[in-house]
């Protein structure tokens, strides 16, 4: 693999799993009373939980794109966001989030593996490419974590 290539990699993945510029995902999640994370507060659109979920299912959706020939378009934005402004207990919030992180790392695999050319086109797609993705799902998670921190802030839970 070319030096350069190896090092776009690694950007990526320093993209996908640490902050530079921003709270880490998982400083967005840990420490959410379970009582708030259904709240939307005046002038939200979402709750803490909602936007949580957009991000599992988002990224599951473009994780499997990126895996598969076989994939299924989803409906916009029925399939994209919960039907619940919150979770129906702690342990699905938990689960949503081990999710998110397990699917990230599912992804840092895909950017791993020398065999995916990182701008070849997907031959399922529209022009989308690995590199691509990728840059989709830090631009995604990184607006929506800024939504979290925004919402625990006005609702008196960031630390």
């Amino acid at each position: 693999m070319p030096l350069h290539d190896q090092a776009v990699r690694e950007h990526l993945i320093d993209l996908l799993g640490t902050s530079h510029a921003r709270a880490q995902f998982e400083q967005a999640v840990t420490g959410v009373p379970f009582e708030k994370m259904g709240v939307r507060p005046s002038g939200a659109e979402h709750s803490a939980w909602e936007i949580l979920e957009h991000i599992r299912i988002a990224q599951a959706d473009i994780l499997e794109f990126s895996e598969s020939q076989v994939y299924q378009t989803k409906n916009w934005p029925a399939d994209y966001w919960p039907s619940s402004p919150g979770p129906k207990n702690l342990a699905q919030w938990k689960e949503s989030v081990k999710q998110v992180l397990a699917d990230r790392d599912a992804f840092v695999k895909l950017l791993e593996d020398p065999k995916r050319d990182l701008t070849a086109p997907f031959h399922w797609g529209d022009g989308q490419t690995l590199m691509r993705e990728a840059l989709l799902i830090a631009d995604h998670n990184a607006y929506h974590i800024g939504e979290l921190v925004l919402l625990r802030r006005i609702l008196g839970m960031w630390p």
